[in-house]
């Protein structure tokens, strides 16, 4: 079975959200809902940072979702793509999907003219850099440091 996409619209915000939840609760990652919610619906509405790909299957209708930033780069050539997250439910995997996931991003970047896709994976999960990895992504022996720069509304820095 193949896997396929559509953007997601604003419209479709509280749908992606449950499945971003369960992927951070999943991977470990910290949700702060005044960062994350934000910065979703920033992507749903301005395709000029990105877009959001809703994955679907013949028989899994909501079978993940892939978001995927503008970024720019002098080293990369220009313009490049973040591929920021990748998610499959719990009923989309094991059946080669996130590979295909994968090459549906891959698709959508090339169409979309960005000269390079990156993407960060966590240093716990070697299960999905084995994945990326194999199709065709090169790790870059370097560390991905973060200085956070915005406020949060409680006031503190994330």
């Amino acid at each position: 079975m193949n896997l396929r996409f559509r953007l997601a619209t604003p419209e479709d915000f509280p749908h992606l959200l449950a499945m971003v939840r369960a992927f951070y609760a999943e991977d470990q990652i910290a949700y702060d809902a005044a960062l994350v919610e934000p910065g979703l619906r920033t992507l749903l509405a301005e395709p000029a940072c990105g877009a959001a790909l809703l994955l679907e299957g013949d028989d899994v209708a909501e079978a993940g979702y892939i978001t995927l930033g503008w970024c720019f780069s002098v080293e990369q050539g220009g313009r490049f793509v973040l591929l920021d997250e990748l998610y499959l439910a719990p009923a989309a995997r094991g059946r080669g999907w996130g590979r295909q996931a994968l090459a549906l991003a891959r698709d959508w970047a090339i169409v979309e003219a960005a000269s390079v896709m990156r993407l960060e994976v966590n240093h716990h999960n070697a299960r999905a850099k084995a994945l990326y990895l194999s199709a065709g992504y090169r790790d870059d022996e370097r560390d991905i440091l973060t200085l956070p720069l915005a406020v949060s509304p409680a006031g503190l820095h994330p």
